[in-house]
């Protein structure tokens, strides 16, 4: 007789495999290089902080205070380009920290494993962001901070190990860089009301394209290996979830201590943006599809389901 439990993990492995060897054709089909594929020196995309096209998009709360509103044009246009080259500064220090642990779960597979080639596509598609968003912040000249050096301490010395030790673990922690900054950029490409500037919609562009890939093996990656977990790790994973989506999701989304300093954005007006109806509806809908996923996979308890409450990031 089958075992049916063996049954099911050789058919989430097929299906793994299936999906690996998707995204491998994918990122030979249709992949992008940092500087082939953006003309840096075109001058329809110059990159002047001035250029009122690098106002706040419609999807950000600071855009609709009336301390932003009061701000000439100049300055509006100066501080969202610094919202810009600091959210890309922040991604370039997440990628460095993924692709760290990307390489050193991919020294750990066995010859022949389904996921090793598609792991160093996702290592090379993160290189060439990092490259384009360092290019971006450069040509800014602002001078952004991005990860604040405590958390990217904290990621160096526990995070990127837990590539090796616990990857499920680690894949969460990837999911919750790339799940809310996927989301933003949609919107903002989707809304018909913000003007972009050609530089960025073009980087944008290029990076929701490859991340879409990035996602769905993340996603994939817990689908297949958190039903093998005990039950430790899972409660480990139910309850370190909503935690570390409520800091990556406001790391990825909320203005940065740098620019409120850079440009004196008085406090009470940050608090109050990022505490109206529509900045706690982006901070939840930026982890939507990870919060789904997590119930799918029976990760949410009534004690994690506090947490998620706790943090903001419940929709229910």
């Amino acid at each position: 007789m089958t075992n049916p439990s063996a049954a099911s993990a050789r058919s989430t492995d097929d299906d793994f495999t299936v999906m690996v060897g998707r995204l491998n054709r994918l990122s030979v089909d249709r992949h992008f290089d940092a500087y082939a594929d953006i003309d840096w020196d075109d001058a329809a995309l110059v990159l002047d902080p001035a250029d009122p096209r690098f106002e706040l998009p419609a999807v950000d709360p600071l855009r609709h205070t009336d301390w932003y509103a009061a701000q000439p044009p100049v300055d509006r246009a100066r501080l969202g380009c610094y919202r810009w080259a600091a959210c890309m500064k922040t991604g370039w220090h997440f990628e460095n920290l993924l692709q760290r642990g990307l390489l050193r779960h991919a020294f750990e597979l066995r010859n022949g494993a389904p996921e090793f080639r598609y792991l160093h596509h996702e290592i090379i598609e993160e290189s060439q962001h990092t490259l384009m968003f360092q290019e971006f912040v450069n040509r800014s000249g602002f001078p952004v901070r991005g990860m604040p050096w405590i958390l990217r301490r904290l990621a160096e010395t526990f995070v990127v190990p837990l590539a090796r030790v616990f990857p499920t673990l680690f894949f969460l922690f990837v999911l919750g860089g790339e799940d809310p900054v996927d989301h933003l950029q949609r919107r903002v490409l989707a809304d018909p009301d913000t003007t972009l500037h050609p530089l960025v919609e073009r980087i944008m562009r290029i990076h929701t394209t490859e991340e879409a890939r990035h996602l769905s093996f993340a996603r994939k990656y817990l689908q297949r290996t958190v039903p093998q977990l005990g039950f430790v790790r899972r409660l480990h994973l139910a309850v370190i979830a909503p935690l570390v989506l409520g800091i990556m999701a406001r790391l990825m989304l909320l203005p940065s201590g740098d620019l409120v300093r850079h440009f004196a954005v008085p406090g009470d007006v940050v608090r109050a943006a990022n505490r109206t109806p529509a900045g706690r509806q982006l901070l939840k809908d930026s982890v939507a599809k990870t919060r789904t996923l997590f119930v799918e996979l029976g990760l949410i308890t009534p004690v994690s389901k506090t947490l998620w409450k706790a943090v903001g990031l419940w929709d229910k």
